[in-house]
């Protein structure tokens, strides 16, 4: 599928929303996405479902700063599926056992946190932090490489 069948059939399903590009919110996205790796380190060797849960939350943030750097942000009650769907689609084929990882840690994530009838092995949370921090670095360098004059400030 192409980007723009992508977002034909998104904005008539009602999954994604346009939305005017606003690089300080899209710099406040990768910037909490950042905090949040170093929080899921952090919290490591006390729970691994946490880390693993802030690291997913982390690729969310990204997730979301990519939409927003191309005009959209998901809409409705789909919104962290359609962050995966949308970034497996902008990131493509390059990225696509990351963008894997990151639907994968989206379904035991919501297990996780909804149901607390599973565990986060430390494996399991190590791997999540590498993803999100491969996935957020995947995101901030297309940021930067379609607005060169734009520079973080953290």
């Amino acid at each position: 599928m192409t980007f723009d069948d992508f977002i034909s059939k998104y904005l008539k399903q009602g999954l994604i929303k346009e939305q005017k590009r606003d690089f300080t919110a899209i710099e406040n996205l990768i910037s909490r996405a950042y905090k949040e790796i170093k929080i899921a380190q952090a919290n490591m060797a006390i729970d691994e479902g946490v880390a693993f849960t802030i690291a997913y939350t982390a690729m969310l943030h990204a997730g979301r700063a990519l939409m927003l750097l191309k005009g959209y942000r998901p809409h409705d009650s789909y919104q962290h599926k359609t962050v995966v769907d949308f970034s497996s689609i902008v990131l493509g084929e390059k990225y696509k056992i990351l963008v894997q990882h990151f639907d994968k840690m989206r379904r035991k994530r919501n297990i996780f946190t909804y149901e607390v009838s599973i565990s986060i092995s430390e494996t399991e949370a190590k791997n999540a932090l590498k993803s999100a921090t491969d996935f957020i670095k995947a995101i901030r360098d297309i940021i930067e490489k379609e607005n060169p004059q734009h520079k973080f400030k953290f």
